[in-house]
């Protein structure tokens, strides 16, 4: 018997804002997260190429439902990526890139040496040469074709971000999770670096969760849903 709110055809539990016709991104279904001062409850899905923003209060379960979804966090929970439970899988197995907002850069390696490194623990199979090239490419399609040397002290807050970007994209994951990836930067910086997440997650067909405490931000998002102490609720925009 199929839950009393789930849509004719769809599978049971399946979340109602979904859209049946689009391409598998990301579903989670939260039901539990012991050892916490709340419980998560509550679940959603987002087709590839389309962007959910997380809003809501500081402490309400946003970071740690992504957590849970990069396979950081154990839970009681369900985490399918283009079809395929993942819940098994280790953190490095799964099909997802993580852009921070303090930018998480190696200080000591240059912006190549950032990028290339994480592509070599994705791809260890391609050797070193092939992983630097695809590196160097990485970091032009974000417009820093000519700042490879750079280490990130040497770099401005939205340069970092953007090896940021480079980084968690090389990879082409069919999921980017983004946590408030504008809150260390100025409105025009912050600005210009959506932009090229948005331009490189669309052309990768990736989904995209994303957490923001800026509604301008979220309003440019396909669907938002609020966060608040651990309860997940549809958001519903007025035009």
């Amino acid at each position: 018997m199929s839950d009393p709110g789930t849509a004719p055809g769809a599978a049971p539990g399946a979340d109602p804002g979904a859209d049946p016709g689009a391409a598998p991104g990301i579903e989670l279904r939260l039901r539990a997260l012991r050892g916490r001062a709340f419980t998560l409850t509550g679940g959603f899905c987002v087709p590839r190429g389309a962007m959910l923003a997380l809003i809501g209060p500081s402490g309400g379960g946003k970071s740690t439902a992504l957590d849970i979804i990069a396979g950081f966090v154990d839970a009681d929970a369900e985490v399918r990526i283009a079809g395929e439970d993942v819940g098994a899988l280790a953190p490095a197995a799964r099909p997802v890139s993580m852009l921070f907002q303090d930018h998480n850069l190696f200080p000591h390696l240059s912006a190549l040496d950032n990028v290339a490194l994480a592509y070599e623990i994705a791809q260890p199979e391609l050797g070193l040469k092939k992983t630097r090239e695809a590196a160097a490419t990485a970091l032009e399609a974000v417009g820093l074709g000519k700042r490879l040397d750079h280490r990130p002290a040497a770099l401005s807050g939205g340069e970092q971000q953007r090896v940021g970007i480079a980084r968690a994209m090389i990879a082409r994951p069919q999921l980017l999770l983004a946590d408030e990836p504008t809150g260390n930067l100025d409105q025009t910086s912050g600005a210009k670096v959506i932009e090229l997440m948005f331009e490189l997650a669309r052309k990768q067909n990736a989904a995209v969760v994303m957490i923001t405490h800026d509604p301008a931000l979220a309003a440019r998002a396909d669907r938002v849903m609020t966060m608040t102490a651990g309860e997940l609720v549809e958001t519903v925009r007025t035009p």
